[in-house]
């Protein structure tokens, strides 16, 4: 079966989890967070839990790990934490819950920054993976990046990717 085919197949509408990993910002202050909202909810997909935690592993563990036991959410998003301060863990807590990493979303993004950004995309450590059949996605913190990011890479796709984790 082509990737045509695939996607139209898949869900047209899917449920999200959104969270914001930062030590800084509040949801009242966090535009990357309200763009990963506004810009899923524009293409017809449902937002079932908007959160924000500190960049801390374990608090980022327990908040994802409580959305994917939800029968109401198919993708969970993060945006926050992937550089490389001592401060940035959400990679470091995203890896621990993959089962399948999709390797391809990190060099796609990575490679995309570079075209706007330049050598500094180096510096991400953008991920995405399936997670107990959910599709898991870690975002940085930049407006800008996680606008391309949605636009770009997850919105053509997530439909696709939530089925195909789904099999």
């Amino acid at each position: 079966m082509s990737h045509q085919a695939h996607r139209a197949q898949a869900p047209t509408s899917i449920r999200c989890a959104v969270l914001t990993i930062s030590d800084t910002r509040t949801l009242e202050t966090d535009s990357s967070g309200a763009a990963i909202v506004s810009l899923l909810e524009a293409a017809g997909h449902q937002i079932s839990a908007r959160g924000l935690v500190v960049d801390d592993v374990t608090a980022v563990l327990r908040w994802i790990q409580h959305q994917r036991a939800r029968e109401e959410v198919d993708a969970i998003i993060t945006t926050g934490g992937t550089g490389v301060s001592r401060r940035d863990t959400t990679h470091e807590a995203i890896m621990q819950l993959l089962d399948k990493p999709l390797p391809g979303f990190g060099e796609l993004f990575r490679m995309l920054s570079f075209q706007e950004i330049g050598a500094a995309a180096m510096l991400s450590r953008a991920c995405a993976g399936v997670s107990q059949c959910r599709i898991l996605i870690a975002l940085p913190g930049s407006e800008p990046a996680v606008r391309m990011a949605l636009d770009k890479l997850i919105l053509p796709e997530l439909g696709h990717m939530v089925r195909e984790a789904r099999r």
